[in-house]
């Protein structure tokens, strides 16, 4: 017996909010870029890369906990370091503008909003189509 939760599985799910971030990055660099000049852009884009790789991060930490391979409390406390030292680097010695890049840091949440809605659509449309489910 087929359930929408088999439908709506974490891995295609998990490719809908990358192409998701992917697509709300390369706008809000747009957007960014003319509103502000190059700095705001590269600013946005560089707060949209490091939104990119904590989503990752947090995929694989997702799969460790599903029975995947197991990361180590000490790597992922490096990650974050790592991800806190770039950060810092931008606001303390960058002439980009921090406000660019913590507006880019967003792009991950605005993913998973736009997935929420999918699915709840999805759903929707789903269950008008099938109403026995």
């Amino acid at each position: 017996m087929t359930t929408m939760v088999d439908a709506l599985d974490f891995e295609r799910a998990s490719r809908r909010i990358a192409r998701f971030l992917v697509g709300v990055a390369a706008a809000g660099t747009a957007v960014a870029g003319a509103a502000g000049g190059w700095r705001w852009g590269a600013g946005f884009l560089i707060g949209a890369t490091a939104a990119w790789f904590n989503f990752r991060w947090m995929k694989r930490l997702v799969g460790a906990l599903g029975g995947g391979p197991a990361h180590s409390p000490v790597r992922l406390a490096l990650r974050y370091f790592l991800l806190g030292g770039c950060a810092y680097v931008i606001v303390r010695f960058s002439r980009l503008p921090a406000l660019a890049a913590i507006a880019g840091l967003f792009v991950l949440i605005a993913a998973v909003f736009i997935e929420i809605f999918f699915e709840l659509l999805y759903a929707r449309k789903r269950t008008l189509d099938h109403p026995d489910l």
